[in-house]
């Protein structure tokens, strides 16, 4: 799944591209891509002819507003993808949206295990409102709202593994197993640790080290797994230099320890026995 830095690449890439160019077409591939409204013609109607004037993002979420004040809002989800052709070829079997401009290049949303969705919100009505779960997001972690105080109360009401803990995204907003990963290997913390009992000391160097990992990620243009590009169709890759990420049976870049894997809650995390050892940390 795309994660803050993937979708944050993405949404630079569509701030180049996109601004100011009349939408002329819209077609809709895939009727459940759209999520709001529910019938994809209101969704086609409402987005033809207009001009997008600006993306933000919220956690995962890709926020566009439009030239009415209306709302296009994306969401990616595991497989999604949003890219951008001057030189249109024929749809891939996975396209589900296609947004035609007036210059003839398209916006075109692939997403090959259709879990991503699309909605239309209009002005005068809170977008927290029509997706409930951009209401419950926590602040922006590179944000001065994410402080070492709001993750430490997070924290302390958790008693789930640490791992599962951060990829909640009331917790850290954007987080995914990638940068989770990368972060609880930086802290020296072992991902089953349970998340209520960590120090003080040892939460401020995670939040230190989680803006650190996604500073760094977004720097890189995101991480390459599976199908995540930019729109100018761009690799990212962070993951070449990834410390746990992607590496069971690999040396550890610090102390050479085989990096091993687990699996929780369904995810797979990756860690160093040496470098995150979980007796140790549950003893600090």
């Amino acid at each position: 799944m795309p994660e803050l830095p993937e979708v944050e690449t993405v949404r630079r890439g569509l701030e180049v591209v996109t601004l100011g160019q009349p939408i002329v077409g819209v077609e809709v591939l895939l009727a459940r891509s759209i999520a709001l409204p529910e019938e994809p013609q209101a969704f086609i109607d409402q987005l033809r002819d207009r001009t997008l004037q600006q993306w933000q993002r919220r956690g995962k979420y890709l926020l566009a507003t439009l030239d009415d004040g209306n709302h296009l809002v994306i969401h990616l989800r595991m497989s999604g993808q949003l890219l951008w052709l001057t030189d249109p070829s024929p749809p891939c079997s996975h396209t589900r949206v296609r947004w035609f401009f007036q210059t003839g290049a398209e916006l075109r949303f692939v997403d090959q295990r259709t879990f991503g969705r699309c909605w239309w919100i209009p002005a005068n009505c809170v977008v927290e409102a029509a997706i409930p779960t951009l209401a419950t997001l926590a602040p922006e972690p590179l944000s001065e709202a994410f402080t070492v105080r709001f993750l430490a109360n997070r924290l302390a009401q958790c008693r789930r593994p640490l791992k599962t803990a951060l990829l909640d995204q009331t917790i850290v907003a954007g987080m995914g197993n990638i940068y989770a990963d990368e972060s609880l290997f930086l802290s020296g913390l072992h991902p089953t640790l349970p998340a209520h009992t960590l120090t003080l000391d040892q939460i401020t160097r995670l939040h230190e080290v989680i803006r650190q990992v996604l500073r760094e990620g977004i720097a890189a243009g995101g991480t390459t797994i599976r199908t995540f590009v930019s729109p100018e169709g761009v690799n990212g890759h962070y993951g070449g230099q990834a410390w746990v990420y992607g590496r069971k049976g690999e040396a550890c870049r610090v102390c050479g320890t085989t990096i091993e894997r687990l699996r929780l809650a369904g995810r797979s995390s990756h860690y160093c026995p040496q470098c995150q050892p979980l007796s140790s940390a549950m003893g600090k």
